[in-house]
């Protein structure tokens, strides 16, 4: 299951992930940095295809440890239509267990698709893989809308 947690988005509104499961599937991406190119590309491409995801009834959550000003400008600056949350503590990376790239030296780059139930169904972990991110977590979002089913297995 999907670990409980509140951040503040770009916007600073704190965000509680328990108003949203039952509601909506999820994809929630952690990434290392606003900003940085691959960053960069990533949320560009989740922003190109999010009315994909909102058409098939799942929301996408972006959550890296900048601060809720920075998520601001980035989200501002590269036009985003989702919600980018801030985990300055790295709290909710540790909850999730998102590994470290480079020896430690960089966040690590994953993302979950949550079914409906707040069970974590599919994780992608590429640190360059990018855009794959975002393909491979709508492969799993259009089967479980396909399948009627909670889980892509």
């Amino acid at each position: 299951m999907i670990p409980d947690f509140s951040l503040p988005d770009q916007d600073g509104k704190i965000f509680h992930i328990r108003d949203v499961v039952g509601e909506k599937k999820l994809v929630i991406f952690f990434y290392p940095k606003d900003g940085s190119l691959y960053c960069t590309r990533e949320a560009c491409y989740f922003r190109d295809i999010n009315d994909v995801f909102d058409e098939n009834d799942a929301m996408v959550i972006g959550i890296s440890g900048q601060s809720v000003e920075s998520h601001k400008e980035f989200a501002e600056i590269n036009r985003l239509n989702y919600t980018l949350l801030s985990d300055t503590n790295d709290e909710v990376r540790k909850k999730f267990g998102v590994p470290s790239s480079m020896f430690g030296l960089m966040a690590g780059r994953v993302t979950y698709v949550i079914d409906k139930s707040g069970r974590i169904v599919y994780v992608f972990n590429s640190q360059r893989q990018v855009q794959k991110h975002a393909d491979e977590a709508l492969k799993i979002i259009l089967l479980l809308r396909k399948t009627g089913k909670t889980e892509a297995r």
